[in-house]
C-alpha cells in the first residue's frame, strides 16, 4: 500500500533518491529513480527514537507466541519475493499479517512506539523489492471485508482483491469498475495509485476513503476533499499516511456492465502477458507524445530485450517479465536501458509507474512531477 495501502513505509530520515549508477554496473543519464529532477522525499519515523531499539519488543512477542489481537510476528524468514507479483525481493526483518482495521492500527501504533521501521503491502503488484530485502517490519494487508450500504454503494476493505471486486460489481449489473477485472492489486492499492484502464479510473467511483495515520488514528475523507490525477492520488503526498484501510464506492446500474467487463478482460488477455510474473505497467503513458509507453518501447525495438532474468514482454512492451531467476538488479538495469533507448530514439523521457523499495530508507514515487495536478 508499493501500498500502499499497497505500499507505505515510515522513517524520519530525509533521503534523496540516488542515481541508479550506484546500483547498476553502467551509469545512465536517464537511469530510473534518478535524483536529477526530483525533490527530496521526507520519510517518517518518530523523531525521539532510534532504529537500534526496534528489535527487542518484537522478538519477545514472537518467542512468547502471545501477541495481542491474535497477531503473530515472523522474524527473518519471510521473503519479499513471496509478496511480489514479480517474484523478486530478499528477506524482511519482521513480518506480520493483519486482517482487520483494529489489528492494523495496533501494529502501526506498536511500530511507532517502539521505533520500528515498517512497510505495508497488499498484493505487491506495483513494487520492485530489493534483493537485500527490507530492514524493518512488513505488514501484509488482508483487510478483506465487503459491506453493501445500498443497492449501488459498497464499503470495501483495502486488502480486498480489486479484480475480484470488479467482477463482483459488474456481475450485479453495476458499472464503474469493469476495468478492474484482471488487475492483480488490492482496493487500497487501486485507490492509492488511482488505477484505471479502458477510459475508467478508480477515482470516478470513489465516495469516501478511510485511512490510518502514522500515529495510529483513523480518518475518513470524502470524495470532494480528494483531488486525483492520472495514476496520482493525494495519498501519495500525505505525510501522516500509514495506510488506506477501506474505500466506499458509489456505482450506477447498467445492464451492459457484465458484458463490458468480459470484453475488457478478454482484451487484456489478448494484449498482456497475464500468465507471466510481471508488475503491471512499468511506465506511465506520456501525456504529450501521442503514443503510449508500450508503443514507444516497441518502436525503439526493445520487445524481447533481456538483462539477466528480466525481459521486456513480446506481447506488451510496457510489461517487464521475470522470465526466471531475475534479480532486482536485473530489473533496474533493464528499466534503465529502456528509458535511455526510448529517449535516444524517440526523444521521450519515460517515468516509472512501479515503485522501487530499498532495504533501509525507501523511495516512494521519486518520479513525481512537481507541477502535476492534484
Amino acid at each position: 500500500m508499493i501500498g500502499n495501502p499497497a505500499l507505505s513505509w515510515h522513517s524520519n530520515t530525509t533521503y534523496k533518491p540516488h542515481d541508479l549508477s550506484q546500483f547498476t554496473k553502467t551509469q545512465s543519464k536517464l537511469s530510473p529513480f534518478s535524483n536529477s529532477q526530483y525533490p527530496q522525499i521526507k520519510l517518517r519515523f518518530p523523531e525521539h527514537t532510534h532504529l537500534h531499539c526496534s528489535h527487542t519488543h518484537i522478538v519477545k512477542c514472537e518467542e512468547s507466541n502471545h501477541c495481542p489481537n491474535g497477531l503473530k510476528f515472523v522474524r527473518g524468514r519471510k521473503l519479499l519475493s513471496e509478496l511480489s507479483t514479480w517474484g523478486i525481493g530478499g528477506p524482511c526483518n519482521y513480518f506480520v499479517q493483519v486482517s482487520s482495521q483494529t489489528q492494523l492500527v495496533y501494529v502501526v501504533r506498536y511500530c511507532q512506539e517502539h521505533c520500528i521501521r515498517f512497510m505495508i503491502v497488499g498484493k505487491g503488484s506495483n513494487c520492485l523489492f530489493d534483493d537485500m530485502g527490507f530492514d524493518g517490519c512488513v505488514i501484509l494487508n488482508r483487510i478483506e471485508f465487503l459491506e453493501r450500504i445500498d443497492s449501488n454503494t459498497f464499503t470495501v476493505g483495502s486488502g480486498f482483491g480489486f479484480n475480484r471486486l470488479g467482477i463482483l460489481c459488474s456481475s450485479k449489473g453495476l458499472t464503474g469498475l469493469e476495468f478492474a477485472g484482471g488487475i492483480p492489486g488490492t482496493v487500497g492499492g487501486a485507490a492509492y495509485m488511482n488505477a484505471g484502464a479502458n477510459g475508467q479510473e478508480t477515482a470516478d467511483v470513489v465516495d469516501s476513503i478511510e485511512m490510518v495515520t502514522t500515529e495510529g488514528e483513523l480518518q475518513r475523507l470524502n470524495r470532494m476533499d480528494l483531488k486525483f490525477g492520472y495514476r496520482l492520488s493525494p495519498f501519495q503526498d500525505m505525510k501522516d499516511l500509514a495506510a488506506i484501510v477501506a474505500v466506499t464506492f458509489r456505482l450506477k446500474q447498467s445492464e451492459s456492465a457484465r458484458r463490458r467487463q468480459i470484453e475488457h478482460l478478454e482484451r487484456r488477455r489478448n494484449s498482456q502477458p497475464l500468465g507471466e510474473r510481471t508488475a503491471g505497467s512499468v511506465f506511465r503513458n506520456p501525456s504529450n507524445s501521442g503514443l503510449s509507453a508500450g508503443e514507444l518501447i516497441e518502436s525503439a525495438g526493445l520487445k524481447g530485450r533481456r538483462v539477466g532474468g528480466a525481459m521486456v514482454s513480446n506481447i506488451h512492451a510496457n510489461f517487464f517479465i521475470n522470465s526466471g531467476g531475475s534479480t532486482c538488479q536485473d530489473m533496474l538495469e533493464l528499466i534503465s536501458l529502456v528509458k535511455e533507448t526510448v529517449y535516444r530514439k524517440c526523444g521521450v523521457q519515460l517515468k516509472e509507474e512501479v515503485m522501487y523499495v530499498q532495504p533501509h530508507c525507501n523511495i516512494l514515487n521519486p518520479n513525481r512531477d512537481k507541477t502535476r495536478p492534484l
